[in-house]
């Protein structure tokens, strides 16, 4: 609790590490987290510092490993995360490490490369076999011309080509087959026509499968495509032209001989291809298994060698090069584990002289330091999002651990809703460990690390839930009800006896259709209710009036308090940095103010609840009236709280003008007082305007702010009773509408009806609302209540730790 409640003290140590052994000491720091790191060549670039070159091998050998982790993924192979940390590899094995994880990549790359060499070919052989089959519909053979040339079908029933005129002419007939993407035919098309002027003849059929692209891996769509066309120069256009288009072009057989022949030699071809591809898959799984095993290892090794060389070049050398030194930030509870530490590097690597440190003064203010666990984490971040703390200045996440859930369970009073929360956040409690959770998405992984703090804020909102009596916009009657009906209609009273009284009558029953209880009458009132509002405020129609004025006052009240702590908490900075000026001049005004003014206002609330009862209610002054008139001293008499609060007396019967003139006789007097004081001290050379400048702002700053600052803690009230009001929409809206159905169709309808009220209380009031309502309460804690005392401006300790390395094989690969 006492790190907790201010940050521990920190001290500057110097470390002297021999040159063999800084690499052993700073692992075993490192697996500690002791220490923070003064960076020490601050001057110096990031390329021209001692150990860039082992900085440099180990990035190297993290691509390497961010490469074996890529394809370890892409063929599918888990990887698995070791529960223990493994330590940094000792300089003897890096060398080693080094070199097998090079031969593994080039073993790889070439395997790889070989495999998507194999896979293109297939491709392309069943690329090639699609284009036969297709093509054997296109041309039909003229058994008369066979030996010669192929003749196409018509699109009517006479043929298109006429050999022996083509024969006369001396003209050669060429074919070009192939396949085209499916997007690019009309364009492929049209450019045909331009450029070759018609004398082409092109088919065309869409295959019925889409096939893989042998270039880039995508699964699309093709047309299979025949072109006839007739001289060597239209022939050289054409196969530009499905160049230029990325057309797959293979060889047009001539005979139907050489087709079937082509064909069985394609068959071949793919079955070895198979045979060669799925031995080459098998190889290469095998391998990247073997590397999976020692993956996870390696990379956590090489994070933390790398970590260990940036903290190198922060260290200097002495004159002789042969000794580091480096300068550290480290916790005046953990040097003997520093110390520790530089034995057992010193050790491990074999060390004749070991490594030693020593503490040196310093002016410079330390970093702070407050040690959490994971249930003050959360509040710890809270105040964080703030501002750091100062050193050594109080810590105000110790209190938030209970202000915090209190002030929002104070605007999200509801016990059914705070049930709620509480179950959500005690399953993540009781599941903390699960390691979906750990590695969930962005939103969900907010809501894991701040598990505690929702458990609390649901606890505290079961509370305040009991106190507003108010269950799903519902009250509960545990106790009975501390209000009588039937003591305010009684027969045995006279008529004039029942209106003296006010008690109800048959005609009054009959005709009005909203009767008043009145307290004063015996009987009607019975007490209050043990625990919290009574039930029966449910029911009434001024239910609205009589919460809004408890939970305004009920906010001013916890707020004057909350900020008269955060004054006493500056109290304890002030004892702390020996600043007992500041406890005279400063915080005893502060306390002053804030207790005569807004602390004589809780007074008279709390008076005012224990004075007056429902038979005196009805003269009862103002709160309100009586705390403007205390700023005003208004000349008439008012009626008080109690006698003598308001107006004034003269202690002689003279004349106003006599007292006035009395009055400026002494302010006459003072000022020739002041004005000989002031002789005497122009006597003394002493400058303190900005000294006085600054009190003065900060006595403005304070004045007005408290007053604001109060006015705010109504929020408190103003989003406790819009979340009563929203569950009483939502009540009324969907509840009480399926309530009232016939009871026919009742049932049926109110299933959906309750899970649309379920829906919308999860979204409406607890995400929404408890969202606001956390806002809200952050708002309050940093601007009303840590301005008191908290500056927060202070630089947050980090220690060179291997447990802040992420662990997480999406890092590396990204």
């Amino acid at each position: 609790m006492g790190s907790l409640f201010r940050s521990e003290t920190m001290c500057l140590a110097q470390l002297f590490l021999q040159s063999g052994t800084a690499y052993e000491c700073l692992s075993a720091l490192g697996e500690k987290g002791l220490v923070q790191f003064r960076d020490l060549n601050q001057n110096v670039s990031s390329f021209q510092r001692k150990f860039v070159g082992e900085v440099k091998r180990c990035e190297e050998l993290e691509r390497i490993l961010a490469y074996l982790v890529q394809e370890i993924n892409r063929a599918d192979i888990p990887l698995p995360e070791g529960e223990t940390s493994p330590p940094a590899p000792p300089l003897k094995q890096v060398l080693e490490m080094q070199e097998q994880l090079q031969k593994l990549e080039v073993e790889l790359r070439e395997v790889t490369k070989n495999k998507e060499k194999l896979r293109k070919n297939l491709l392309e052989l069943i690329e090639y076999t699609h284009m036969l089959r297709v093509t054997k519909t296109f041309v039909k053979r003229n058994v008369e011309f066979e030996p010669t040339y192929e003749e196409f079908p018509p699109l009517e029933n006479d043929s298109l080509l006429d050999y022996s005129c083509m024969q006369r002419l001396g003209a050669k007939l060429g074919f070009v087959s192939g396949l085209i993407n499916q997007g690019k035919v009309e364009a492929f098309e049209k450019m045909l026509w331009r450029v070759c002027k018609g004398y082409t003849i092109v088919t065309y059929a869409e295959l019925d499968e889409p096939l893989e692209d042998p270039e880039t891996g995508e699964v699309i769509k093709w047309y299979v495509f025949l072109i006839s066309f007739w001289g060597e120069q239209i022939g050289h256009k054409v196969k530009k032209i499905c160049d230029c288009y990325h057309c797959h072009v293979y060889p047009y057989p001539n005979t139907a001989e050489e087709r079937k022949e082509i064909q069985e030699g394609l068959n071949t071809r793919i079955q070895d291809l198979y045979t060669v591809l799925h031995k080459t898959e098998d190889y290469l799984r095998q391998v990247l298994c073997k590397a999976a095993e020692s993956v996870y290892s390696h990379v956590i090794q090489v994070k933390k060698m790398k970590a260990i060389y940036h903290m190198l070049n922060m260290c200097s050398f002495d004159v002789t090069n042969k000794c580091l030194i480096a300068e550290v930030w480290c916790p005046e509870a953990d040097l003997h584990e520093l110390r520790r530490a530089l034995e057992e590097g010193s050790r491990e690597s074999g060390a004749t002289i070991p490594s030693f440190m020593n503490t040196i003064p310093t002016k410079e203010t330390p970093p702070t330091l407050i040690r959490t666990n994971k249930f003050t984490e959360g509040f710890q971040n809270i105040v964080d999002a703030y501002g750091v703390g100062s050193y050594r200045e109080v810590n105000p996440a110790l209190f938030t651990i209970i202000t915090f859930p209190f002030l929002f369970a104070v605007m999200f009073g509801d016990f059914g809703h705070g049930f709620v929360m509480f179950l959500f956040a005690l399953l993540l409690v009781l599941n903390e460990n699960h390691p979906r959770l750990n590695q969930s998405q962005e939103i969900m992984r907010m809501f894991f690390n701040g598990r505690y703090i929702l458990l609390l804020m649901g606890l505290f909102s079961v509370y305040t839930g009991l106190i507003y009596n108010d269950c799903f916009s519902k009250s509960v009657n545990l106790f009975g009800s501390g209000w009588s009906v039937s003591a305010m209609y009684s027969s045995s009273h006279t008529p004039a006896g029942q209106k003296k009284m006010g008690l109800w009558n048959d005609s009054i029953v009959r005709h009005n259709r909203v009767l008043q209880l009145d307290p004063s009458v015996p009987g009607v009132f019975q007490g209050p209710y043990p625990l919290g509002i009574d039930p029966i405020w449910n029911l009434a129609t001024n239910r609205l009036t009589f919460l809004n004025s408890f939970k305004m006052k009920m906010s001013v009240i916890l707020g004057i308090i909350h900020m008269t702590f955060g004054v006493i908490l500056g109290i304890f900075n002030h004892l702390h940095f020996r600043k007992k000026f500041n406890i005279y001049l400063v915080s005893v005004p502060e306390l002053l103010f804030m207790l005569c003014i807004f602390g004589y206002l809780i007074f008279m609330i709390v008076y005012k609840w224990l004075v007056y009862s429902a038979e005196t209610s009805r003269v009862a002054p103002s709160i309100l009236i009586e705390f403007i008139n205390m700023f005003l001293f208004p000349a008439s008499e008012t009626n008080g709280l109690y006698s003598g609060q308001s107006g004034y007396t003269l202690v002689r019967k003279d004349s106003e003008e006599e007292v006035s003139l009395l009055g400026s006789q002494d302010i006459e007097e003072g000022n020739n007082q002041i004005e000989d004081g002031y002789r005497e001290m122009m006597c003394e050379e002493f400058n303190f305007g900005e000294i006085l400048m600054t009190q003065v702002i900060h006595s403005i700053e304070y004045c007005l702010g408290c007053i604001s600052n109060t006015a705010s803690y109504l929020r408190l009230w103003a989003l406790s009773l819009a979340h009563a009001q929203l569950s009483d929409v939502l009540w009324t809206m969907l509840v009480r509408v399926g309530l009232r159905v016939d009871t026919t169709y009742g049932v049926l309808l109110l299933l959906p009806v309750i899970a649309l009220f379920a829906v919308l209380t999860i979204f409406i009031l607890l995400i929404m609302e408890g969202l606001s309502a956390f806002l809200h309460a952050i708002r309050l804690h940093w601007v009303e209540f840590q301005n008191k005392f908290y500056v927060g401006a202070g630089t947050k300790f980090v220690p060179f730790s291997f447990r802040l390395l992420s662990s997480k094989f999406s890092d590396d690969v990204a």
